[in-house]
């Protein structure tokens, strides 16, 4: 195995490509670590303070330097902690201090070159949109690991390095975390990249000095509005269009609602472009859709017009959506040297967690886990759902706390439309009542024809909704998806949409034998 980075780098080597200031002390010392963390910092690390949604690194300063703090990088505009204050504390602590335009585009920049570059190694995707990114992501990574190629995967389940799979705490890590991930991947001789782009991952510079080789967008809706993520469409939107400026080549979604700003964007940003979708004068098309099955699995079959190849494909999850997520994934495949049986495989085997998740039963019923958690998912999901179903379709979702409010009345009003019955539970409540949340919901769905009942605890609702389903019904339980715990104000706990399912569906089975 070769080794891409060194454990320890000279200040001036890791400042020797950016525009910094020295406010005191000595480039020509030796850095062991960097992090915008002062709680993870150790002797001879460099502390980047970076000024946050919620909290201000520049006010743990003086945490970092009694840890040993090497290097301290401050922001130029910053509230208070003036220079005089700064070469005092330099003093005292014999460190040194620069400061830089933005610390948190610095961040990015003093990482990669920390870890060596490892984005200069990799050939690199970007996946950004509303929905469809982690589906994505997963159709990639198997596709161009079926056609040889040791793929790692950065996203919203879990980050991949070849099988190896590791926690994601975020979709779109901070820069620190990122950069650490692309030296493993390097280290082991990965040679793609896939990567879940957010929406916030673009705002806060995340991603920052990270080219793509192929970028994608999938489509907006609104999503990620109010609290402490974006203020307003507008802003979602921008964040979203930055992408374009680290993009060699553009894939994108000739349906989506703007996606006339986003072809301006992408010309405007030197992109290469393809466009996909349904309609007429798509670059990548499908056409002849239709439902069916494929050793067991169900899923869609529908006609690729392709500038690489025409045909008939299999995808192994149901729904137009899924559709589009695969022309999609067909595109950044073929652009990144996939070969058509490679698409195929990938495509007719695919399984992504928390994606209209199968979970296993004898009662003659079918249980699926989605991730779908604002209007738009959900109305996706339940449309396939009853365009497949021989039975009722039964639907177990709540909305999370401390997000969009008008998301709970808006999801309320597509399930009491779409669905047979309703059974509204908690999500993951954070610091709100679950009790208010779902009033907010009920508010919505007391307003359609559907009927509906609460069941406030989940895994109750789980339950219930098993128990109440009859041979052919189809079982819904959205929201959390891949999800493995759920967050109340005092605590967090073990918490799995499909453990729960699961073990719902085998004591029903054995009461009933």
């Amino acid at each position: 195995m070769k080794e891409v980075w060194s454990a320890d780098m000279k200040i001036n080597e890791l400042l020797e490509d950016m525009r910094y200031r020295l406010i005191a002390g000595t480039t020509d010392r030796e850095i062991t670590s960097v992090e915008y963390d002062s709680r993870k910092i150790v002797d001879g690390s460099a502390f980047i303070a970076v000024k946050g949604q919620t909290s201000d690194g520049h006010d743990y300063i003086g945490s970092a330097l009694s840890k040993g703090a090497a290097l301290v990088v401050v922001n130029e505009v910053r509230d208070g902690h003036d220079d005089s204050e700064l070469k005092a504390l330099s003093e005292s602590s014999n460190s040194t201090f620069i400061s830089v335009p933005d610390s948190r585009k610095a961040t990015a920049s003093i990482c990669a070159a920390f870890y060596g570059h490892p984005e200069k190694k990799l050939h690199m995707i970007g996946i950004t949109g509303t929905k469809g990114k982690t589906t994505i992501s997963f159709m990639i990574h198997d596709i161009m690991s079926k056609a040889g190629k040791k793929t790692g995967l950065i996203g919203t389940v879990c980050n991949m390095i070849g099988d190896e799979k590791l926690h994601s705490a975020f979709t779109t890590p901070e820069s620190r975390e990122t950069y650490e991930l692309l030296s493993k991947m390097a280290e082991k001789d990965t040679e793609e990249l896939v990567m879940e782009v957010s929406s916030l991952g673009l705002k806060y510079d995340r991603v920052y000095g990270l080219n793509y080789d192929v970028g994608c967008f999938t489509n907006l809706y609104e999503d990620h509005i109010g609290g402490n993520e974006h203020p307003d469409m507008e802003d979602y939107i921008e964040s979203k269009l930055k992408m374009f400026e680290q993009i060699g080549t553009a894939v994108i979604n000739k349906d989506c609602s703007i996606a006339d700003r986003l072809l301006i964007k992408a010309s405007e940003c030197d992109c290469k472009i393809y466009t996909y979708g349904l309609s007429e004068g798509c670059d990548v098309r499908a056409t002849g859709i239709e439902s069916g099955m494929l050793s067991g699995r169900a899923g869609t079959f529908f006609d690729l017009e392709s500038p690489w190849h025409q045909g008939r494909f299999f995808v192994a999850i149901p729904g137009e959506f899924n559709v589009y997520n695969a022309l999609c994934s067909i595109s950044a495949a073929y652009l990144s040297g996939a070969d058509t049986k490679s698409i195929e495989d990938g495509l007719s085997s695919i399984e992504v967690p928390g994606r209209l998740q199968h979970v296993s039963n004898d009662l003659g019923i079918t249980i699926l886990v989605d991730y779908a958690h604002n209007a738009a998912s959900l109305e996706n999901v339940l449309d396939t759902l009853k365009g497949v179903a021989k039975g009722k379709v039964i639907t177990v979702f709540g909305c999370g706390g401390d997000r969009s409010h008008t998301r709970r009345f808006e999801m309320g009003e597509v399930a009491g439309k779409k669905s047979d019955y309703t059974i509204i539970t908690s999500d993951n409540p954070r610091t709100e009542d679950p009790l208010v949340i779902i009033g907010h919901i009920e508010s919505a769905i007391s307003k359609t024809e559907g009927r509906y009942e609460i069941v406030v605890d989940r895994a109750h609702a789980i339950r219930k909704a098993i128990e109440i389903a009859e041979p052919d019904d189809i079982v819904l339980i959205a929201g959390k998806g891949h999800e493995d715990y759920q967050i109340f104000a005092d605590r967090t706990i073990h918490f799995d949409d499909c453990e729960v399912a699961l073990e719902a569906a085998k004591s029903v089975r054995e009461e009933r034998s």
